[in-house]
């Protein structure tokens, strides 16, 4: 059935029939095959109203996303071309929405200007279809036969800490902002320059958020594990120094979409965008020139006189 047809069901037969540009005898009839050959009862009939049953609301909201992806690629290819255009859907996790999103979704904006984009923000799971998201951004998915995606960045944990924060001496507890209640590690094995480290740790300061660890670390609190594409700045310009690198599994950022729908202009033009605003798919930590190398060692030393009054 069209889209607008199903769509006009909520509102009743005259309705229905207007919007779908038949007479209310053939949309009869089409509903009674439909509903004949699901062998399910989806309209509950009486008087001039039609109201869904539980069943044909159900049928209705897993269609409807799959019905706009038709009529959409019809109206593209009716129109000779692929232009965005139209509403897209977006869930995205907490951390990159509050430092990377705005700017993304601004710029994405002024270059479509024809797509309404909407970015949610949420760190739980969603049901991609039931939910109305045409993408979802997740950190390390669960494997998801329905889902299909591809990584757009690969990120790290690293150990780092303000300049003012002198490394413990051996076999002693360093000051540690950690993320949440529930971790209660006493000691963090990290990297550095091909040696493997253990520091132990006195978490003196415990919050949920990474930003909050981060700026509670930038302050001299303790040593804090944060994301390297959350302190990249930070690393570069002498706010924080590098004690290396954890031990742990690469974090990854995945762009997923349902395997069964038909990827639209408009989520294939996010995708790709994408990609070209993060073309190496990594932080950019360490610096990868002598120079950006000498600006950090400069940047770190000129830190360092500043509080010593120098």
């Amino acid at each position: 059935m069209h889209q607008k047809c199903a769509r006009a069901k909520f509102t009743g037969r005259l309705t229905a029939s207007r919007a779908s540009g038949r007479p209310k005898a053939t949309l009869s009839r089409r509903v009674a095959e439909l509903e004949s050959s699901l062998d399910l009862r989806l309209f509950e009939r009486g008087g001039r109203d039609l109201k869904l049953t539980q069943e044909g609301r159900a049928l209705f909201e897993r269609t409807g996303a799959l019905l706009t992806d038709l009529d959409e690629t019809a109206a593209a290819i009716a129109s000779g071309g692929d232009t965005p255009k139209g509403r897209l859907r977006i869930s995205a996790p907490l951390l990159i929405s509050q430092t990377a999103m705005g700017k993304l979704a601004a710029a994405f904006a002024l270059r479509f200007p024809e797509v309404r984009l909407e970015v949610t923000t949420e760190d739980r799971a969603v049901d991609m279809v039931e939910e109305g998201y045409d993408l979802v951004i997740r950190v390390n998915p669960d494997p998801d036969e329905s889902l299909v995606g591809r990584v757009f960045l690969r990120d790290r944990l690293v150990v780092v800490a303000s300049p003012s924060l002198a490394r413990p001496a051996m076999n002693r507890a360093v000051p540690a902002v950690v993320r949440s209640a529930t971790d209660e590690a006493s000691a963090w094995n990290i990297t550095m320059r091909d040696r493997k480290l253990r520091i132990e740790i006195d978490p003196v300061l415990r919050l949920s958020s990474l930003i909050m660890v981060r700026d509670a670390v930038r302050a001299g609190v303790g040593v804090g594990m944060l994301p390297v594409s959350l302190v990249t700045h930070d690393l570069a310009d002498g706010t924080l120094v590098h004690w290396g690198d954890a031990e742990g599994p690469e974090i990854t950022l995945w762009t997923l979409y349902p395997s069964r729908r038909l990827l639209s202009a408009r989520v294939n033009a996010f995708l790709e965008f994408l990609k070209e605003a993060l073309p190496k798919g990594t932080p950019d930590w360490p610096p990868t020139s002598e120079d950006n190398v000498f600006q950090a060692r400069y940047a770190l030393t000129r830190s360092r006189l500043q509080e010593k009054g120098g």
